[in-house]
Parts: structure tokens; sequence; C-alpha cells
């Protein structure tokens, strides 16, 4: 895992990314899913370690394509962003947009489809919805879309009798399929920076800034109509692997800022898409952070274990930008850390 500390509208919070094949925190972490919202309870910490899923296969794409011919940004109701809520699982927020054989997906964390504890992040054995369960897609103008779950590592994992603890721990990501009636109303931009330009691969070195969105805890109970904000963050670099969980109580709980943000995007900055949110980390020396399933090697999971084909990135109709029009600089300047600046 590589440690980021980031901003969100201006206050400083820690997050952690997980890159291609490193193991995920600094030692004594406490981990659980982040941002799954069924009851509005913020989860409580368990001991666990974060890693990136095991590559098995053939390689994700490293040159994604645009789609079609997609909704004008302003007045897309779907997009990257935008809340979906797997009936009987929780309450996420999507990614990035994805296409193959014809058909266009949202992309959230596998575990908006758990239905055991909050805390259950080892997705070969946590309990989990089948494929085909319906995801609402709380659109950006308000209503309602029917979405299905059409791919979900964790359900891939466990049917495949998967066995690798850095693929079952950090291997956290789904993707919804659209109704082709809405396909007209999606947009795959990120908000506020624009992109994605391409995917990310080979992990993150010190310093490396990564952009990102995220929600305050009011849009949950509003919808989607409450605004995202942003977050820019700088990777600090990998840590060694954890030590067995501790036997002591855990530690205070992960701070509430994280609910309903579970599958959220980030890029790296040339705009590539990274990751997306996992799991929120207690960790002693650097508090609370946010870890990243590697979107790189989860898609090649996909590829290789997903019986869907083809399915690759689509590509931001909009630039990249690391400073958005309109957004204040106090709510993007990346904190003091190595290598930020020169």
């Amino acid at each position: 895992m590589v440690g980021l500390r980031t901003t969100a509208t201006g206050v400083a919070a820690a997050v952690a990314v997980v890159a291609a094949l490193v193991a995920a925190a600094a030692p004594g972490p406490a981990a659980t899913a982040a941002g799954t919202v069924a009851a509005g309870a913020v989860p409580a910490p368990v001991p666990a370690a974060v890693t990136a899923p095991a590559r098995s296969g053939p390689p994700a794409p490293s040159a994604p394509t645009p789609g079609p011919q997609w909704a004008p940004v302003a007045d897309a109701a779907i997009r990257p962003g935008v809340l979906t809520e797997t009936a009987g699982g929780g309450l996420c927020t999507s990614n990035f947009v994805f296409a193959g054989g014809g058909r266009t997906y949202l992309g959230q964390a596998a575990h908006c489809a758990g239905t055991g504890a909050d805390t259950e992040i080892d997705g070969c054995t946590a309990a989990t919805l089948p494929l085909g369960t319906r995801v609402t897609i709380r659109a950006a103008d308000g209503t309602r879309r029917a979405g299905t779950l059409a791919y979900s590592s964790w359900v891939a994992m466990q049917a495949g009798g998967e066995t690798d603890p850095a693929a079952c721990a950090g291997n956290d990501f789904a993707l919804v399929e659209l109704a082709p009636a809405d396909v007209a109303d999606v947009n795959p931009s990120a908000p506020f920076f624009g992109g994605p330009t391409g995917l990310h691969t080979g992990g993150l070195a010190a310093g490396a800034e990564v952009f990102g969105y995220g929600s305050p805890r009011a849009r949950i109970g509003s919808g989607a109509s409450a605004p995202l904000r942003p977050k820019v963050g700088a990777a600090a670099g990998p840590a060694p692997p954890p030590p067995p969980p501790p036997r002591a109580p855990p530690g205070p709980p992960p701070a509430p800022r994280g609910v309903g943000d579970s599958g959220a995007g980030y890029l790296d900055a040339d705009g590539r898409a990274v990751g997306l949110l996992s799991t929120l980390t207690l960790n002693s020396a650097e508090g609370v952070s946010d870890g990243l399933t590697d979107l790189a090697a989860a898609l090649g999971y996909a590829a290789a274990n997903g019986g869907l084909g083809g399915v690759e990135l689509v590509l931001g109709t909009e630039p990249f930008t690391a400073t958005p029009p309109g957004v204040p600089l106090t709510a993007i300047a990346p904190p003091a850390g190595p290598g930020v600046g020169g």
C-alpha cells in the first residue's frame, strides 16, 4: 500500500492507496469495509491487512478506448460519482464507466453487495449477493435507474476457489450493467478533475499526487442532489507488510467521513484511473486512511475470471485538470508530504 496525505474540502486527512502486488498497511492497522451504508451506522474496525489483488490470466488493458456518443457532461444523469444502491446490500459511490460486448457498466466496490457485517473485508469468505441482483442508480437528475450486478470480484473469487490472501483482501471491484435505454444519459468524465485519460499501471512512486472525490455524510440521507467534494493526496511510499492482527481490543472506530464513499474513483497526476475506495484503515501513526483497490489489477482479474469477455475503462470526454474551475484552491491543494511540489 502507498500512503497518501489528502485534503477534502480543505480538511486534512490521510489516505492510503493499494499499488499492484504491494502489501497494504503500516504495522497495527484496523480496517473495515469503507462507506457501505445499510442502516446508517459507522462500521466498527477490525484488525486486518488490505492488499492488492493478484494478477491472474491476461493483463488488464493498457490502452482503454472511448465508448460511443456520450451525453454532454452538464446534462448527464449517470456519471462517475452517482450513488448506487444494491438491493439487500449497501449504498455506495460509483467510480468509472466501463464498456465491452455492446454493454455499458458503472463500477462500484464488490462489498457494496455484501450481506455480512461491515467488518467483513475478505472477499473469498464474506457473504455476498449473487450476480443478477438489482442495483438502483440514483441518477443526478433525481430519477432512479435500474441496473444489474453483472460482475463481482467476491463472487468470482468464491466461485473459483481463490486462496491467495492478497487477492482475497484487496480485490474489491464490481460492475453494474446499465439498461440499454439509460446509456444515452451517461457521461464517463470524473467529477471535478475530468478524465480518466487512461488506466494507471505499475503502482505509485513516493510523492505522486492522486485526485479523487467523496461526499459529506449528509449526502447519504438527501440522495444524489447533495454535492460531491474533491480530494487530493500525495503518495508517501510503500509500507512493510503488517504483522498478524493483535489480540488487544481495537482502537476507536474510523472517522465517519467515509460513509457512503465506497467505490469512489481516484486518478493519478496525468488523469489516469488508479483505483477505487475499498476500506477505511485505522493506523496509530497516520490516523484514518482510505485503502484503494488497484483498478488495473482488478480489471485483469475480471478479464480472466469474470465471464464477461473484454471490458475496458471508458475515457472521459472532459480533459483532465488538477485545478478545476470554480473549485477553491484550499479544497484541492495537496498537503505537505514527500515529493510534493518538487
